[in-house]
């Protein structure tokens, strides 16, 4: 289940069964409780999209202390919509914290098992993959638009936890966070036509339009993803709640003619 905290002026939604591990703070944060001015109003959380860069450091100061976490402990990648998957140690605690010059560079995937690393991705639209290894204590974030979706970036970053330390998939538990719904994704033939070469059942992710576009649903596409990585069914949680749809509570790239700010996905293991 996917539930909100409301209390004061900054809502943020968290996952019920990465709560119940007691093992990670997380949280995704919405478009309120910040002091960023339209069209980014307000709590935008990215330096990319042309706010003012002391709003976006005041924003997520606010986000971080509202979910109890250090800003200081922010991990984060340049996001480039690929499927580059980084393993984060202590080392590159703070990068992309307070300048995304710092940021990991072409990165949409991370990947950790270090208490207090707070692993951070930004979104308006694009899935946000929230995956858990609670066995190991491994944490992974992963930022999934089309392409990264296409690309399969969720099965890369579970392989990659395999890989790097172990884990067994059966063993994780994994969140699609609020993003696009099939209701308000359209695309043309092209994006499909990547779909096509990655996805054998392709055509159970997409409905034609009346305009002869297609509608792609990005959260089954996403869901099939961790499947296919290995997670079991009952273990992938998917929000289901449309950012476009509900561009009142969320930053939407595509309900906002591109021009807007961006939520904060936050995922890190306590100590």
């Amino acid at each position: 289940m996917f539930t909100a905290t409301r209390q004061g002026e900054m809502p943020y939604y968290t996952f019920s069964r990465f709560n119940v591990t007691g093992m990670v703070t997380h949280g995704f944060t919405t478009r309120y409780g910040g002091v960023s001015r339209k069209p980014y109003d307000t709590l935008n959380m990215a330096f990319h999209v042309g706010d003012e860069p002391q709003r976006v450091l005041a924003n997520r100061s606010l986000a971080c202390e509202r979910l109890g976490i250090e800003q200081e402990s922010l991990v984060a990648g340049r996001q480039v919509h690929g499927d580059r998957v980084a393993v984060v140690t202590a080392v590159d605690r703070g990068r992309g914290a307070f300048e995304e010059e710092a940021a990991l560079p072409e990165t949409d995937a991370l990947i950790t098992n270090v208490s207090g690393l707070t692993l951070a991705g930004f979104f308006a639209d694009c899935a946000p993959l929230l995956i858990l290894d609670p066995v190991r204590r491994v944490a992974a974030l992963a930022h999934a638009g089309r392409r990264g979706t296409a690309l399969r970036i969720g099965q890369k970053t579970v392989q990659q936890m395999r890989m790097s330390f172990g884990t067994d998939p059966r063993d994780c538990l994994a969140g699609v966070a609020p993003s696009i719904g099939p209701c308000c994704y359209e695309v043309d033939d092209r994006v499909v036509d990547d779909f096509k070469k990655t996805f054998s059942n392709w055509r159970m992710l997409v409905a034609g339009t009346a305009t002869g576009k297609w509608r792609l649903d990005l959260w089954e596409a996403n869901r099939r993803v961790l499947l296919d990585a290995g997670l079991r069914p009952e273990n992938i949680a998917v929000a289901g709640l449309c950012t476009a749809c509900h561009s009142d509570v969320f930053f939407s790239y595509r309900a906002h003619n591109g021009v807007t700010g961006r939520m904060a996905a936050f995922l890190m293991l306590r100590e």
